[in-house]
């Protein structure tokens, strides 16, 4: 019988435990079929994360990128945790500024796969160009997915009809069948901020459609 090939696999998540912690989770269940984990993140992101079982520790390898300094982000803010929110987006900016070094690492190393988080909006071309295989590993649910735009391309585009958070209490047009999932008014105001260009120079939804461009979509099961 011939061997299962063993893969090397890289995983980016977004600064913020809520996205590190799933990924972990998804780096631990590929590692135990054996194949090899790069898993990419800050410093101290790194040190702060749950210690990785003996069985699986020489399988997942913990990739250290320093992350840039820009203005107005504390110098020891490495995740969404140490910040309050109006200082997210140039968390986003700081966290744009790995694209060279996760470039460099991912033309030596050369990876069967790469795993990466909404935020990334630069990596798709990249993973092209290198001939990586791409992964968008949502951490929002599908339910969310499907409510916030029709397509990929309808984020990148900000093609919606969706002009005020009061259009979010209400099921979507493009939705297909009977349903009452909707976001209630103090819900759809926290949505609404993800349409409107914040201070990275990008609204949330242009990158979340431009990192869908991906070989493979995962979104996370609900239970998880």
């Amino acid at each position: 019988m011939t061997e299962t090939k063993k893969l090397h696999v890289a995983l980016f998540p977004w600064l913020a435990f809520g996205h590190t912690i799933p990924y972990l989770k998804v780096a631990k269940h590929i590692a135990q079929k054996g194949h090899k984990i790069s898993f990419i993140s800050t410093p101290r992101n790194i040190q702060r994360l749950p210690k990785i079982p003996p069985n699986l520790s020489s399988k997942i390898h913990f990739i250290s990128l320093p992350l840039p300094q820009v203005d107005n982000l504390p110098p020891d803010a490495e995740a969404t945790m140490d910040i309050p929110t109006n200082k997210i987006p140039y968390l986003k900016i700081a966290y744009d500024g790995l694209k060279e070094p996760l470039f460099q690492f991912l033309k030596t190393s050369a990876p069967d796969w790469i795993i990466y988080d909404f935020a990334a909006y630069w990596l798709p071309p990249i993973t092209s160009d290198l001939g990586i295989s791409s992964a968008f590993f949502s951490i929002f649910s599908a339910w969310t997915m499907a409510f916030l735009a029709s397509s990929s391309s309808a984020m990148i585009n900000g093609d919606d009809e969706r002009t005020r958070p009061e259009d979010f209490t209400v099921p979507p047009k493009w939705v297909p069948f009977p349903s009452k999932v909707a976001y209630r008014i103090h819900e759809a105001k926290r949505a609404f901020e993800h349409f409107e260009v914040n201070d990275s120079g990008l609204s949330d939804m242009y990158r979340l459609g431009t990192v869908c461009a991906v070989d493979v979509l995962a979104v996370r099961a609900a239970s998880s």
